[in-house]
């Protein structure tokens, strides 16, 4: 069924894009802080352990939110580790084994980038019109920062 929502095809086909990167790039970093939940040892363990948790869980929210933005505009949700593999712009090192601090360092990289990337994409959505994905990317920046902010006052202290 053809979607009329205001948007040209190809405004939603660009926006359609950025979201399916996105959505790799934050299933990527979930995957990251998920595998940190578990491996994570030391002296900080219980407090990291739920640390990590809680980041993930919000992260879990994100992949939802941007499969669910890429249908409302009649697009297909990238949904396979492959396409994930693919698309995201963030780096995984698989036989990395940091330690708690360069779990924190790794994930603090992971958001900035993330934030980074964000004000990119923001920049070009504006671009086709769609104010409804601009608001959403820019509450997922402002989460983002502020995911970042938590990471740095970590490694701070």
């Amino acid at each position: 069924m053809k979607v009329q929502i205001g948007l040209s095809e190809a405004a939603r086909s660009t926006v359609v894009e950025i979201l399916n990167t996105r959505l790799a790039d934050e299933y990527v970093l979930y995957t990251k802080t998920r595998n940190f939940h578990w491996n994570v040892t030391g002296p900080n363990f219980h407090a990291l352990h739920a640390f990590f948790e809680a980041q993930y869980v919000q992260l879990e929210e994100f992949v939802d939110q941007l499969a669910e933005r890429v249908r409302q505009l009649g697009g297909r949700a990238a949904g396979t580790l492959a396409e994930f593999a693919k698309a995201t712009r963030l780096k995984e090192s698989p036989k990395a084994r940091p330690d708690a601090a360069g779990m924190l360092q790794a994930l603090l990289s992971d958001h900035e980038a993330v934030a980074r990337l964000l004000r990119e994409d923001i920049a070009t959505v504006e671009k086709t019109g769609d104010e409804g994905t601009t608001d959403f990317l820019t509450g997922l920046l402002e989460a983002h920062e502020k995911m970042a902010w938590m990471l740095r006052a970590h490694l701070e202290g």
